[in-house]
């Protein structure tokens, strides 16, 4: 005798169905507003933790301007002391007005924060 069974066609058509269901909920979750993966850190949130892998737990962000491209430049300080330092943060790298490559960063500040002005040595402005 032989067993009667759900045929390999069958099969082809009931995951093809299944893939195009997914795929149309997928559609309407994302126009909907959906977002997968994780959550993208704002700017604001994305500089700060920046500037503190550079200059330790204490530093704070004492000003912070929208630039060109997802880039962002502001002065950056720690805790407490009056000096600050200018920065050009971007998605992948941060660089700071005192560090050793000053070339590579006032190009950098000129291509992405052109209206930006680094030669402040004090940053008084609100804390973000």
């Amino acid at each position: 005798m032989a067993r009667r069974g759900i045929g390999t066609d069958q099969k082809i058509a009931v995951l093809g169905a299944i893939v195009l269901l997914l795929g149309a909920l997928s559609l309407v979750a994302v126009s909907q507003g959906a977002r997968f993966g994780p959550k993208q850190a704002t700017p604001a949130e994305r500089a700060l933790s920046q500037v503190r892998a550079q200059m330790g737990p204490d530093a704070e962000v004492r000003y912070l301007e929208t630039g060109k491209r997802r880039a962002v430049c502001g002065y950056a300080g720690i805790a407490g002391q009056k000096q600050a330092v200018a920065f050009v943060s971007r998605p992948n790298r941060i660089l700071m007005g005192d560090d050793p490559l000053g070339a590579e960063f006032a190009e950098m500040k000129a291509q992405f924060c052109p209206g930006f002005n680094a030669t402040a040595s004090t940053a008084r402005a609100k804390s973000v």
